[in-house]
């Protein structure tokens, strides 16, 4: 799907008044609320870095970009938009959007066993795997993994990480990413 259709998808989540599962629980269907209104947000304020925009420039040969994850996961909330942004600079590159929990190629990119979203695919024109990026920015999951080691519950999880993508505004993906595609150009 483009992004069109993955906005779409959240509306369609948020104004169904017997939503499907996951979001007929009510904590899945608050964490698409909060995960709209940041990705919007980011779609409005974020800024993309003059490094990206460069090395983005240069690509000559036609990439797909996968992107695997789902309007309830909070780190997608604050990586998509940006990947999405990232992706139109240049027509050479094709972003398409699918669905962790519906027939998407996640088996194929578990991290550490898991599931985690999102990440992003990027494959040549023939179909081969050029590049993969997730399931967040690192400086994030060093914040992540400390939090967890510390036996943190849930809430602060979330607000740890929840801090850390309001004071990177994206820069920290961004620079992952620049570095990532320098290394495919």
């Amino acid at each position: 799907m483009n992004w069109t259709k993955y906005n779409q998808i959240f509306s369609e989540i948020l104004q169904n008044s017997n939503p499907i599962a996951p979001y007929d629980n009510p904590d899945y269907l608050d964490y698409t609320k909060m995960n709209q209104s940041r990705s919007k947000r980011w779609m409005k304020h974020g800024e993309i870095i003059p490094s990206i925009l460069e090395t983005v420039g240069k690509i000559e040969k036609a990439q797909h970009w996968i992107l695997i994850t789902e309007p309830w996961c909070g780190d997608a909330a604050h990586s998509v938009p940006f990947i999405h942004l990232i992706s139109e600079l240049n027509d050479n590159i094709q972003l398409e959007i699918q669905l962790r929990d519906s027939n998407s190629e996640i088996e194929n990119y578990l991290t550490n066993g898991g599931k985690s979203i999102p990440i992003l695919v990027i494959r040549d024109k023939n179909g081969k795997d050029l590049a993969i990026w997730g399931p967040r920015p690192a400086a994030c999951q060093v914040i992540f993994n400390e939090l967890k080691l510390a036996g943190a519950e849930l809430a602060e999880l979330k607000i740890g990480l929840q801090n850390w993508y309001n004071q990177d505004a994206g820069i920290g993906l961004q620079e992952e990413l620049n570095e990532l595609l320098k290394t495919i150009l």
